[in-house]
């Protein structure tokens, strides 16, 4: 009697690198909050990932903590708006004590037009309309000159997002200038009635209180966690793996 053959077992589905968000910190539970949801949302679009999240300061768990938790090859993401003294210092330093680790490194999550698109979204649910005067892009701002050129990139996308062709202006709450109060102030001197300023900002926290507080006629809320998010964020992983070309922006 012939021996029944043995069952054909599917074949193993590769281990997909994990996805590793490295987000700010902040003392803000609201901002701790958004970071958290804007993961959650990533986990949602990318079922077939596995997901974590750390924090470069004031939230637990640390980089290292979270590395030191990882085996194999990891992605990380930073959820920052910019390529800053973070990307380009800590988050390597972090990776070179960490050697029991495969990892690339995304780029920062801007410029990019998706960005650009969740502030336009923002400003309309803030109110702004077609006719209602320029908008001051109020970025966080960096010692980085690098960083603050990210911003003023971002700006350039803005201006080309919104109908209207209203000047969208770069403006920095910290370490760099013009602040938001002053390019708010510069804009009505120029006679414009009527100014909107656009937190260029991750979450609720003392930026945006400090952004809110710059005398523009309107103000957006920061980007929190808009849909473009979290797609952005699985696409700086694809980037990263090389599975999508870069979607870096030829700004001018």
């Amino acid at each position: 009697m012939t021996a029944a053959a043995p069952p054909v077992l599917p074949a193993a589905r590769p281990v997909l690198p994990t996805l590793l968000a490295v987000a700010h910190g902040t003392r803000d539970a609201d901002g701790v909050a958004s970071a958290e949801a804007l993961v959650a949302q990533v986990r949602l679009l990318r079922p077939d990932l596995r997901v974590e999240r750390c924090f470069l300061g004031l939230v637990s768990p640390s980089l290292p903590e979270a590395l030191a938790r990882l085996t194999g090859e990891v992605v990380l993401v930073p959820l920052l708006l910019g390529a800053g003294y973070h990307v380009r210092v800590d988050i390597p330093e972090a990776l070179a004590a960490a050697a029991h680790v495969r990892a690339r490194v995304a780029r920062a999550l801007g410029p990019d037009a998706l960005l650009a698109d969740a502030l336009a979204d923002r400003l309309a649910d803030a109110g702004w309309r077609t006719g209602d005067g320029p908008v001051v892009l109020a970025a966080a701002g960096s010692s980085d000159p690098g960083a603050n050129a990210d911003a003023a990139a971002t700006a350039s996308l803005l201006h080309d997002r919104l109908p209207g062709g209203h000047a969208v202006v770069p403006a920095y709450l910290c370490a760099a200038g013009p602040t938001p109060a002053e390019a708010v102030a510069a804009l009505r001197a120029e006679g414009h009635s009527r100014v909107a300023v656009a937190p260029y900002l991750l979450s609720p926290g003392l930026f945006a209180r400090r952004a809110a507080r710059s005398g523009a006629d309107l103000t957006s809320a920061p980007l929190g966690t808009h849909d473009a998010l979290a797609r952005l964020v699985t696409l700086r992983y694809d980037e990263a793996r090389g599975l999508v070309p870069s979607s870096r922006p030829r700004i001018g």
